[in-house]
């Protein structure tokens, strides 16, 4: 591995920065998405219970101290009750894009490592390869073996960095989908809350 990481130049480090910080980026997504939508199903229902008991001070208490996105979306919807539907559901839709904004943290960062990688690759092959001319420069054409550091370098660094890239993109697609799936899971749950604080 170490003869690897020579024979690949300097751009091979930030490559393999790129694929660790990728791996970090979709544990710590799926960790996140996991627990806000266990939350969000659970304080939906506690709510739901409370407002059927017409216990609205506990619900907002259970609101205030709850730490998922829906929750402060379900407190700005029960500081409301009494208003017009239209208005409370207006200002639910205003506060929950900015609340689900925490889901898609990190993911336009994963979108730039899956860009950026096969370019580093490429800056590595454009720069293994004028080696290699300079040694013809400098040599002559001579024997394969006077290419192949040249050679070796830009080879290495173009799989790398398509090695990075490739998981990174379908990493990405599969968390953006997990998002948007999350985020309607919210809406409904919100939509929900806001019906029975209509009637």
């Amino acid at each position: 591995m170490i003869e690897f990481f020579i024979k690949g130049g300097p751009l091979l480090y930030p490559i393999v920065f790129c694929s660790i910080l990728a791996l970090g980026i979709f544990l710590e997504r799926l960790w996140v998405f996991a627990r806000v939508r266990r939350g969000a199903q659970e304080l939906a229902k506690k709510v739901e219970n409370h407002l059927f008991k017409d216990e609205k001070a506990e619900a907002i208490a259970l609101c205030e101290v709850s730490k998922n996105p829906l929750g402060r979306i379900i407190l700005t919807a029960l500081n409301l009750a009494g208003k017009p539907r239209d208005r409370i559901k207006q200002e639910v839709e205003e506060i929950g894009e900015l609340e689900t904004l925490v889901v898609n943290r990190y993911l336009g960062l994963l979108s730039t490592i899956a860009t950026i990688s096969p370019l580093l690759g490429l800056l590595g092959t454009v720069i293994g390869m004028i080696q290699a001319f300079n040694v013809i420069a400098v040599q002559g054409v001579g024997t394969p073996a006077t290419l192949g550091v040249g050679i070796s370098q830009a080879l290495i660094t173009t799989a790398a960095g398509l090695s990075v890239a490739i998981p990174a993109i379908l990493l990405h697609r599969y968390l953006a989908s997990r998002a948007g799936l999350l985020i309607v899971e919210i809406e409904e749950h919100s939509l929900h809350i806001v019906n029975i604080i209509s009637k």
